[in-house]
């Protein structure tokens, strides 16, 4: 089941290849997560030393938790394989691509961070996406009202 998704991911980045990780959390933020409140918008994923961080993710404060010390944009760490940290250093170390946080989920009793490395896309190609979306709109709106009318 999908929690929080980073819907300008997508729109922003071509990503090449996906990736699965675990994230550390506080029992206040597991449950805020499942009550989907958050958010991965502007959200990044950076490899310091040997461990993975998601850095600036927001997810806000359980009401019913002790908020006190509660600092809903912290650092998380990811748990990945070094294996996978090794290859993500390496597609990272070419030149364009970086780790784009893409959704939340849920998977069994763990909340995983889908992640995949991603090329940024230009200005153009950006345009073109949506001028397709929108002749797509329009040929399937067309469509239906053709159905309609027989």
């Amino acid at each position: 089941m999908i929690l929080l998704v980073n819907k300008k991911a997508r729109f922003e980045y071509e990503i090449s290849q996906t990736y699965q990780a675990g994230v550390m959390l506080s029992g206040a933020e597991v449950k805020s997560l499942r009550n989907k409140s958050g958010s991965l918008t502007g959200s990044f994923v950076k490899i310091l030393g040997d461990e993975a961080y998601l850095i600036n993710a927001q997810i806000t404060p359980y009401k019913y938790a002790d908020n006190r010390d509660f600092d809903p944009k912290r650092t998380r760490k990811l748990l990945l394989r070094k294996k996978e940290i090794a290859q993500l250093l390496e597609a990272t170390g070419q030149k364009g691509n970086t780790l784009v946080p893409l959704a939340l989920e849920l998977a069994g009793r763990n909340i995983k961070l889908s992640l995949g490395i991603g090329r940024g896309k230009k200005q153009y190609e950006r345009r073109a996406e949506l001028k397709k979306r929108a002749n797509d709109r329009d040929i399937a709106r067309e469509m239906k009202e053709k159905i309609r009318i027989r």
